[in-house]
């Protein structure tokens, strides 16, 4: 959430960079509801506090006209309070469909002005026809999508025992990686409640997005983000403990709801997929510097494996909600003719933390933390560039010795 004291003594200018973001959000709406609920607080404050005096200055029997002004009080109150939950409710609804504001170097815009900021390597060439994942499977025969089809549904995949080796391979790649630049790995639930899912701004925002499971009212994690972000839900650090710095791996589930094109098939855009993230808690004044760490981990797993790849940040409207500042790892996929995200890297500010109560204590003054995250790697779609970048002319995959040094047979 953003912190409303600014936007109380600031609302023209956090006006403007809420609608930077996104320009169809109600900020002026917002700002009003704001206004009554504090207006109305103070009306109800008052009449408790006369009820409290009233009862304070009856002495001995009450009398009937006492006891009739005590009764107006109360009915008074009780009709202020239904009104002041009505509203409560009517601002929390929106305040947290509110994007978090956007750092002052984030370039205004959607996707066509997302500005690339670095390239690493060459477009591999070939001197024969190009195969897309697709076509390299049915020789390769990696994964089964019509298998996956039948047992669960469409846009899910039934991988075979190739490339579960190179799932594994790849996961043991990166967790060592990322434990290599300061990041312990932990093992979270894939299950979270809605309290988690709010905390870590996915909700109510896109609810649509994520699986529910109705009978525990759990739901299918949609990024191990969601868990790492309520790691240390309502916790106080001592600001010497600053930095906390973790990596987790999980299957992530995602509804992906929403039409999508021939060009994103196959293993682009599943339900379910692997990924590797990165997540760190910091004071704010460091946010920069573990933006950078976690953005030269997942690099170095993309030169390990000889891809080519292109850092881009991304323009306002095409930054995620929780996102002050995010850049995007893209790698190139032949196949595809395209680049394609495998990883996000967002610095979202104290906008989590004021929703989860995370805050570090310094100088005997307690303040919210800054908390980012990073993929380091969306395996699915790493499958894809390596298997298009390392394809043969006889349509066999001969992938680089780095991630065959991992393979598990």
């Amino acid at each position: 959430m953003i912190n409303l004291s600014s936007l109380r003594e600031n609302p023209e200018l956090i006006t403007q960079n809420i609608l930077k973001k996104d320009p169809t959000f109600p900020v002026a709406e917002l700002i009003k509801l704001d206004e009554n609920l504090r207006l109305k607080l103070i009306e109800v404050e008052d009449l408790r506090f006369k009820r409290n005096e009233k009862a304070k200055s009856i002495k001995g029997p009450i009398s009937a006209e006492e006891r009739a002004e005590a009764g107006k009080i109360t009915e008074a109150l009780k009709e202020k309070e239904e009104v002041l939950d009505k509203l409560k409710i009517e601002f929390n609804n929106l305040y947290l469909t509110c994007p978090n504001l956007l750092e002052d170097d984030v370039p205004k815009g959607n996707k066509e002005a997302n500005l690339v900021v670095k390239t690493v390597g060459q477009k591999p060439e070939f001197n024969f026809q190009l195969k897309n994942h697709l076509e390299l499977n049915k020789l390769n025969n990696w994964f089964d999508l019509e298998a996956a089809a039948q047992m669960t549904g469409s846009q899910f995949v039934f991988y075979k025992s190739a490339a579960v080796n190179v799932i594994y391979a790849l996961t043991r790649m990166m967790l060592k990686n990322n434990k290599n630049f300061g990041f312990e790995p932990v093992l979270p639930p894939y299950l979270v409640n809605e309290k988690s899912l709010e905390n870590a701004s996915n909700f109510p925002k896109f609810k649509d997005q994520v699986y529910k499971i109705q009978e525990e009212d759990l739901y299918l994690t949609p990024t191990a983000e969601v868990n790492l972000t309520n790691f240390y839900r309502n916790h106080l650090f001592a600001a010497q403990d600053l930095p906390i710095k973790m990596t987790a791996w999980t299957s992530c589930f995602r509804r992906e709801a929403g039409a999508y094109g021939a060009q994103e098939r196959g293993l682009i855009r599943i339900h379910q997929f692997e990924k590797v993230e990165l997540y760190a808690i910091c004071k704010p004044e460091d946010a920069k510097i573990e933006q950078e760490r976690m953005l030269a981990a997942a690099e170095n797993i993309l030169q390990k494996l000889g891809l080519h790849y292109r850092i881009s940040l991304l323009a306002a409207q095409d930054c995620s909600f929780a996102s002050a500042k995010t850049f995007d790892i893209e790698v190139w996929m032949p196949g595809q003719n395209a680049y394609y995200e495998v990883s996000s890297c967002s610095n979202c500010t104290d906008f989590q933390a004021r929703r989860t109560g995370l805050r570090f204590k310094d100088d005997k003054k307690n303040s919210l933390v800054y908390t980012l995250n990073c993929s380091a790697l969306a395996i699915p779609r790493l499958m894809v560039a390596l298997m298009e970048t390392y394809q043969q002319a006889d349509g066999s995959i001969n992938l680089p010795s780095a991630l065959l040094e991992e393979a598990l047979w």
